[in-house]
């Protein structure tokens, strides 16, 4: 047999995708023209191409992008570990309370300050993903319940903590971080002037670059597959698997905690309110792994089309549409990008049927 070309392959595992993007716009443009007829193709225009209007725009991109990338990487690691971590809204809450409490009561750390909330991000997201792991592979405790139970217990129990610590009565939030742990620029923001990204764009491809190295790469990356794939034949060989689980949910927690600590320490106003409301951004990783395939350089490039999407959308109102049209816009995209895995699927056991066929 010859060995397949590997950018066919490439190509033909995003394609699934790829469709779901483009029935996604095709409902979009439905909705619009029921909405607004006259103002449709105007609209669709401004989606695709608003976020190139100016430099700022391009910075918005990234700046929505990076939270979202974090927490795809986090649904998608563990999906190619064999997982489904629903967790990822309380995991970024929880995240993102560490790096805040960091960033406002240990000033005194100076120009470290920012790395040291980050890092304390990443524990905390670590550990409220911990439980659910030592569930799963203990006592086979299926990880979307005890996840989806960790995100309102996470919830709430930031709700109390930030109450309890840093609490700012009038506002119903938490407090301002000091200025020492506020993401860096590092120069974006004189390339993409009155726009919010930030360095925190850096750490999220520095993110990607070593998941993927790690899933395809090293070893340690083999095993918590093979887990995934076959957790009572992986034991068979000898990998420790009761570990694998542990260690992957872990894995998944401390991405989406980083994802809170970069959104909360980007210094855009951006507080933990006090509602009774889970992180947004922990359901979105959910459809930005699914469009991504869960390949982490699918995920960045998913997680910057969604936030694509989103500025594009911003500029709907010049014709007359309400600000809400995207989401549903965005919505339908995400709702389709739900058959992806199910026309991946389609696809691969038609071409193992062909191949089959071919060698008989």
């Amino acid at each position: 047999m010859k060995r397949p070309d590997k950018l066919k392959e490439t190509i033909l595992s995003f394609l699934p995708s790829i469709l779901a993007i483009v029935v996604g716009l095709l409902f979009g443009f439905v909705i619009l023209l029921i909405s607004n007829p006259g103002q449709a193709l105007g609209g669709v225009s401004t989606i695709i191409t608003g976020a190139f209007r100016d430099m700022r725009s391009i910075g918005r991109v990234m700046y929505f992008a990076t939270p979202i990338v974090l927490t795809g990487l986090s649904v998608g690691f563990a999906f190619k570990t064999g997982l489904f971590n629903i967790g990822t809204p309380g995991q970024f809450i929880v995240g993102a309370f560490g790096a805040v409490l960091i960033g406002i009561k240990f000033p005194q750390l100076g120009s470290v300050h920012w790395i040291v909330a980050l890092l304390v991000s990443i524990v905390f997201g670590a550990l409220w993903a911990l439980l659910p792991g030592i569930l799963k592979a203990f006592a086979n405790v299926h990880e979307v319940i005890s996840s989806i139970m960790m995100n309102y217990i996470g919830m709430y129990l930031v709700n109390y903590l930030v109450q309890y610590n840093i609490y700012d009565r009038l506002r119903n939030q938490s407090m301002p971080v000091a200025k020492s742990a506020i993401i860096p620029r590092m120069g974006l923001d004189k390339i993409f002037p009155k726009s919010n990204v930030n360095a925190g764009f850096f750490v999220a491809i520095l993110a990607v670059i070593v998941i993927y190295i790690i899933l395809n790469k090293t070893t340690f990356g083999y095993e918590l597959k093979a887990v995934g794939f076959n957790r009572h034949a992986s034991k068979y060989a000898g990998i420790n698997e009761r570990r694998s689980i542990v260690l992957s949910m872990v894995i998944a927690g401390a991405l989406a905690g980083l994802g809170g600590g970069l959104l909360h320490l980007a210094g855009t106003g951006k507080y933990i309110e006090v509602v009774d409301v889970l992180a947004a951004e922990g359901f979105t990783g959910i459809p930005v792994a699914l469009l991504g395939m869960s390949n982490p350089i699918g995920i960045l490039f998913s997680g910057l089309f969604i936030g694509f999407l989103t500025v594009g959308g911003d500029y709907l109102q010049l014709y007359d549409y309400v600000p809400e049209v995207i989401d549903i816009i965005v919505a339908s995209i995400i709702y389709f990008s739900a058959f992806a895995l199910i026309i991946r699927d389609v696809i691969q056991r038609r071409r193992l049927r062909l191949g089959g066929e071919k060698e008989q």
